[in-house]
């Protein structure tokens, strides 16, 4: 069906197809190196599940089903593609295999043909479906774009091209093959019939008054009978249209991918594959105190020339992400998945992930020729320093391409990685370039100051006396680690409950439990330190590496004396920390947090909650919790436990779609950037199901919801409580008197 045609256009477009992709695989080589391959079956796994099954994509139903519609039809139609290039060779062409013959006795062309027009309908009203989101809803978290209505009228195109053509070669082969070719007919007419039907097989014995359904393509056969009437001249330029629009077209949708959105088509199994198979909680290592210091001063020689550091300290410029973060720019849907569930961007602030991703990428795209064409370019030679200055302003990052609130309005909750289809970090990005602001720029928001203070001096964010620090314990009569520096398990406290007056009443309900359960236990007083969370998640490395130093040296020395088999924590931020990042600094152990811990005492029957708690309680997940660590159950279970209380959800809104209270990434420190808190928006969520009580387990939790039912007045009618203090009051656990631990225990 024109061979010379069929080569010129697929040679031509391949050729500018690779034009266009070399320089996308080259932009990715100016970034720097990222994590060596490992775990080959872990990533097979996550490719089977998130890119070919698609397991977050129902998280939206219509949009979800209507893409795995698409997606699971592009892989069936991939060989109709192949085999309709292969005719514009051969009009016989049939993949070998899949003629209407039969292959060793089976009907295979038969059976693709029903499975090629039934998913070619599916892709249609997928297609359909996609276009009533974007030009008739239009919601608000999809992209308004032209590129994605021209995407999707191609693919509607393609899809009905396709079954026009077979709708017309059905039509010639059954009413006009016999006709057309008979004795005296044209000889052309004849010709372009017989190069339109070859590959149907055998012409009919004789032609057909009308054209009979052919169930095994039913796409083709229904044009077949709405064109059954059309003379064999119309039905032939019908079938070339058909032909040469479906073939041409998908050439056409390759080489827009690279320019548009719709390049994840090509990078989104790769994205996946390539993921970071870490622990969700751990942010890569960025070294000791002694390296964090060396690359400091290296960057500072390296700004100063307008250089590009060997070792950068967090993220500067658009050459300082790694080549898999540049790959992670470049699969970005723009679904607006991220964005729809950012606490952040739901509450009004500047922060948009979907949009932090865009930004960085265009600016990316916008540099490319400079960039892979030898790197920046040295400021022209001026002696004015002002336009000096100008010239180097466009390669600072946060500024004039990322406003910096955008990244400080950011709680690390990781709502949008937790929902993105295509496996794209934020977090890492965001911390990466609140590092070089700190760090190197010397630019944090002020209120940061204080608390950063107060953990070097003191070793707590409030800048409070470490001679303090075992205060909230008096009366409980608990050793510390010095005392007894070979107990098993260490209860790590926490800043928040060894100084915050709230937060001091779940450490002793948690500590009265333990003593309850006979378990062997001791504190470290004033020998604990902030893990250096907060400082690490707003950019401060120096200052978490110093504390977790200085933390690890404790710990070890400890466990070289035969104790500290476990570390049990109420704080989800230590929890992450200790288990999933001091490990880095030479600190391996068990860690658990006491919502998994005191589900264990439950089970195994060392804990009994007797008395009944007859109230309606909603629990609120963590961030760093559930979505840190995967634990959305056990503080669950522990609730079950309890006699009389009725447990309730947040619909739509609970475990790994809960919304964050506002602590994290320090922001418990910070202000908001608008008067719409998170706080109040999730205590409204958790308030609106009607419980009596809400429970959390982290203190930082239990602050801000206090916080939000403050702001609604609500804080007298509706309690908040951490699970440990609800399980202490139904195990009858009085912290009125020190002797009843005893009596429980007994």
């Amino acid at each position: 069906m024109g061979p010379a045609f069929m080569a010129v256009m697929l040679l031509g477009l391949t050729a500018v197809f690779l034009v266009t992709a070399a320089k996308r695989a080259q932009l990715m080589t100016v970034g720097r190196p990222a994590a060596p391959f490992d775990r080959l079956k872990d990533r097979v796994e996550s490719v089977v599940e998130f890119a070919f099954l698609q397991k977050r994509m129902p998280n939206y139903k219509s949009a979800g089903w209507a893409h795995r519609f698409i997606f699971g039809g592009f892989m069936v139609l991939l060989l109709r593609t192949l085999i309709l290039w292969g005719r514009g060779f051969d009009p016989t062409f049939n993949l070998f295999i899949l003629g209407p013959e039969g292959f060793m006795g089976l009907p295979l062309g038969h059976i693709y043909d029903f499975a090629k027009d039934l998913v070619a309908f599916l892709v249609i009203g997928g297609a359909l479906v996609f276009l009533y989101l974007r030009v008739y809803k239009q919601e608000a978290r999809m992209t308004k774009s032209s590129e994605a209505v021209l995407i999707l009228a191609i693919i509607l195109t393609m899809m009905l091209s396709d079954m026009a053509y077979d709708g017309a070669a059905i039509a010639l082969h059954q009413k006009y093959a016999v006709p057309v070719c008979a004795p005296g007919a044209s000889v052309d007419l004849c010709d372009q019939v017989t190069t339109v039907v070859a590959h149907l097989g055998a012409k009919p014995l004789a032609a057909a008054d009308a054209v009979s359904f052919v169930g095994h393509a039913p796409g083709g056969s229904i044009f077949a009978l709405l064109l059954q009437g059309l003379p064999p001249e119309l039905l032939v330029g019908i079938a070339h249209f058909g032909f040469w629009t479906h073939a041409t077209l998908v050439m056409v949708f390759l080489n827009l991918l690279p320019l548009s959105k719709h390049f994840h088509v090509i990078t989104a199994i790769p994205n996946v594959f390539l993921r970071n198979l870490d622990p969700s909680g751990r942010l890569a290592y960025a070294g000791g105190t002694e390296t964090i210091m060396e690359r400091v001063e290296s960057a500072f020689e390296a700004e100063e020339e307008n250089e590009l550091a060997d070792k950068p300290v967090g993220i500067g410029r658009i050459e300082d992400f790694s080549w898999k973060a540049i790959l992670d720019f470049y699969t970005c849907t723009e679904c607006g998945r991220c964005s729809d569930h950012c606490p952040a961007h739901r509450t009004g602030k500047i922060l948009s992930p979907k949009q932090l991703t865009v930004d960085l990428r265009d600016h990316l795209y916008g540099r490319q020729e400079e960039l892979i064409g030898g790197g920046h370019p040295e400021p022209a030679a001026n002696e004015d320093e002002d336009e000096d200055q100008d010239e180097e302003e466009p390669f600072r990052l946060v500024g004039d391409v990322i406003h910096p609130d955008v990244l400080w309005a950011c709680t690390t909750c990781r709502a949008c990685e937790e929902q993105c289809p295509v496996m794209i970090s934020y977090v890492d990005k965001i911390v990466d370039m609140r590092r070089n602001l700190v760090l190197i720029k010397g630019e944090m928001p002020a209120e940061l100051q204080g608390p950063f203070d107060g953990m070097e001096t003191n070793g707590n964010p409030w800048n409070m006396s470490r001679m303090d620090r075992g205060a909230w314990s008096d009366g409980l009569d608990i050793p510390t680690m010095a005392d007894k520096p070979d107990a098993e398990v260490l209860y790590w406290v926490g800043c928040a409950a060894s100084y915050d007056d709230r937060a001091k009443k779940i450490a002793r309900a948690v500590a009265r439990l333990l003593q309850a359960a006979k378990v062997d236990f001791a504190l470290l007083g004033e020998e604990e330190s902030c893990t250096g969370d907060p400082a690490r998640r707003a950019g401060n490395e120096f200052l978490f590496a110093s504390l977790a130093e200085g933390n690890t040296e404790v710990l070890n020395g400890y466990k070289e004396q035969g104790g500290i088999k476990k570390i049990i924590t109420a704080c989800p931020h230590c929890f992450n920390t200790l288990a999933n990042e001091y490990p880095d600094f030479g600190a391996k152990f068990e860690v658990v947090h006491h919502s998994v811990f005191l589900n264990e005492l439950v089970a195994s029957g060392k804990l009994k909650p007797k008395t009944e708690v007859d109230e309606k309680v909603v629990f609120h997940d963590s961030c760093y919790l559930g979505r840190y660590n995967d634990v959305y159950e056990q503080p669950r279970n522990v609730l079950k436990a309890i006699p009389g209380l009725k447990l309730l959800e947040v619909e739509q809104a609970s475990r790994s779609k809960g919304l964050c209270c506002g602590a994290g990434g320090m922001q418990m420190f910070m202000e908001e950037q608008n008067k719409d808190r998170m706080s109040v928006r999730r205590s409204l969520q958790l308030v609106g199901t009607g419980a009596e009580t809400i429970a959390s387990s982290c203190p930082f939790c239990t602050t801000m919801l206090t916080d939000g039912l403050k702001a609604q007045n609500k804080e007298d009618e509706i309690k908040q409580l951490d699970i440990a203090e609800l399980l202490a009051t139904s195990c009858g656990l009085d912290d009125k008197r020190p002797s009843d631990v005893e009596e429980a225990a007994e």
